[in-house]
């Protein structure tokens, strides 16, 4: 009995050459397609019992959302990864999402066919060694370097950073206003978007914040003659 399927990948070349082999195997290919967005759309509105998700990065951040909006709305969607040769991260992050398999891209129509048929019965579709190493990636995962800073950083517009920067520096509303050429009230609004981002409650705190993630030896020195408008 053939599964119904939907294909997606972002190479449509890809998505159409895998979904034709399908259907001549028996099965029924319910979409086609390489989203640049609106995969997990895509899949929830057609419904089908399998969905193969392509990616070339399975390791990046966030790749996976997709399968985790699937799973979140239509946990009965079985969803089997298509990725290149897999990395222990890559495949625990698909699994860690919802995913119940990984399949590599190049693998034969038969491989496909299996790990189809595996998925639609709730069972893990990926080759044995492969779901250790994912395993051992999820109960001990990689050490990452604590980036706060960068973190902080990220939360802050670059005027704000200026901003920041001049907090620390012992300025105060009207130095700040006079030293960016901006009015007394914008310097004010600033400084409060800053005290709200940084998630602290007075310009002592959030300079102390900056010197000790490290965040002032990463931003900008605030210009001291270059007038802009705010």
């Amino acid at each position: 009995m053939g599964v119904r399927v939907v294909v997606v990948d972002d190479h449509r070349l890809l998505a159409e050459a895998l979904a034709s082999a399908l259907k001549l195997r028996g099965h029924r290919v319910l979409a086609a397609a390489a989203p640049a967005a609106g995969a997990a759309e895509l899949v929830i509105s057609r419904a089908p019992e399998v969905c193969l998700l392509g990616t070339a990065t399975p390791a990046e951040p966030g790749v996976f959302e997709p399968v985790a909006r699937i799973k979140r709305e239509r946990p009965q969607i079985a969803v089997v990864v298509l990725g290149p040769v897999p990395s222990p991260r890559g495949i625990a992050a698909a699994f860690a999402a919802g995913a119940c398999g990984y399949v590599r891209q190049d693998e034969r129509i038969e491989g496909v066919e299996r790990a189809l048929a595996k998925a639609r019965a709730g069972e893990a579709a990926i080759a044995p060694q492969l779901l250790q190493g994912a395993f051992a990636e999820l109960l001990n995962p990689a050490v990452q370097p604590d980036d706060e800073a960068g973190r902080l950083l990220r939360l802050l517009t670059p005027r704000e950073v200026e901003v920041l920067v001049r907090v620390a520096e012992g300025e105060d509303t009207r130095l700040i206003a006079a030293g960016m050429a901006i009015a007394p009230s914008t310097a004010r609004t600033h400084v409060q978007r800053v005290l709200m981002k940084l998630g602290v409650g007075s310009r002592l705190e959030a300079a102390a914040l900056a010197a000790r993630t490290g965040l002032l030896d990463r931003a900008l020195p605030a210009p001291s003659s270059t007038a802009t408008q705010g």
